[in-house]
């Protein structure tokens, strides 16, 4: 008898109201758990930007460049005086006739000299100024246009050039576009190398050759030898 009470006590303290609410509380403190570790995985990951953009600082912000015009020519800005430097051959010019865009382009003068326009067909250009062949070309366009105004550019110096080879840092050939003497000239390329030899520069045009001491003429002493380079001139340091 004793036993059977043991037992059916033990029976109704496992189903008893007590042990029921037990279990519900610990099921609600595992849901809250799980729950919270949930939240916890959402804000380690980051949330979409779906507000407006926000500027960049302006010391990373992308440059903004400008759309080049198809009638802005390369290579313009050397020193060149329109009145004064004489047109060549291979010289690359470029001609601007205001509000004319089928007349407006970069013209190559041919060997002969002269280049070649829409309608008006070849212009003389080896031997004039810049200036000179502007005017040619007002007179020959005032046949096909009304009132044209006209701008003759220089872009690139290809019809007259020097050449400098041996000991320096940067040989080869230099356009000339302004007077130009041997110190200036030898400057352009670069300098000198280690073992040239500075007191015995030569100047080649054509048969004739001209002596040119580095040392000298940089301490201002024999400035005679320090001559104006002509076309086609070669600088030689041994």
């Amino acid at each position: 008898m004793p036993y059977q009470c043991t037992m059916e006590s033990s029976r109704q303290g496992k189903n008893s109201p007590n042990m029921y609410r037990a279990k519900f509380g610990v099921f609600l403190w595992g849901c809250a758990v799980s729950l919270g570790c949930i939240s916890f995985a959402f804000a380690q990951k980051p949330l979409p930007n779906v507000g407006p953009p926000v500027d960049k600082p302006a010391a990373i912000r992308e440059p903004n460049f400008a759309p080049k015009s198809s009638a802005t020519p390369e290579g313009i800005g050397q020193p060149i005086d329109p009145n004064k430097y004489l047109i060549g051959a291979e010289d690359l010019l470029f001609i601007q006739v205001w509000r004319e865009v089928d007349f407006t382009r970069p013209a190559a003068v041919r060997p002969d000299g002269k280049i070649t326009m829409p309608l008006i067909g070849d212009v003389q250009a080896g031997g004039l100024t810049p200036q000179q062949l502007t005017q040619v070309l007002v007179e020959k366009l005032g046949s096909v246009l009304t009132h044209p105004e006209v701008t003759v550019t220089v872009s690139e110096v290809r019809s007259k050039k020097y050449y400098i080879d041996g000991e320096v840092n940067h040989p080869g050939f230099f356009p000339l576009v302004t007077p130009t003497r041997v110190l200036e000239a030898l400057s352009n390329a670069g300098g000198f190398r280690d073992f040239a030899n500075t007191k015995r520069i030569k100047i080649l045009r054509g048969d004739q050759v001209f002596n040119f001491n580095y040392n000298d003429v940089s301490k201002g002493k024999h400035m005679e030898q320090n001559i104006f380079i002509e076309n086609g001139d070669h600088i030689i340091v041994k």
